[in-house]
């Protein structure tokens, strides 16, 4: 039972970076909009960036995330059966039934880790947000 929970939280854990990228990104571009400062505080944009790049260079080196690896790994000592391909693979193709090369999410992953480049350049972070 206690691998079952841990594998759980890793899930948990994974859901929650992939929420902070996909969000994070959102909220720089809505938050400079709506002048909210605090969203280009550098520790928020450092975090953020770091991220992305962490998925993006996964991507590209056809690594498999380490936390999938480990949820796998403690599903598995749990006696459940695991996935193949990567988290995100995995849980659109649950959710969305869609079956795509690993080349189509290289790109999706690319695409938007450049999305979060851009907005370094449109929207620089501050030490100090006013």
């Amino acid at each position: 039972m206690i691998w079952q929970w841990l594998a759980d939280g890793v899930l948990a854990l994974h859901m929650a970076v992939v929420v902070f990228v996909v969000l994070g990104l959102v909220l720089v571009l809505a938050g400079n909009g709506l002048g909210w400062h605090w969203v280009n505080h550098l520790w928020f944009r450092l975090a953020h960036l770091a991220a992305i790049f962490v998925v993006v260079a996964q991507a590209w080196l056809g690594v498999i995330c380490p936390l999938t690896t480990l949820e796998m790994w403690l599903r598995r000592r749990a006696g459940q059966s695991g996935y193949e391909g990567s988290f995100i693979e995995h849980w659109l193709q649950q959710v969305l039934y869609y079956d795509a090369p690993a080349w189509v999410f290289i790109a999706l992953y690319t695409g938007f880790g450049l999305l979060v480049l851009a907005s370094w350049w449109w929207f620089p972070p501050r030490r100090h947000p006013s």
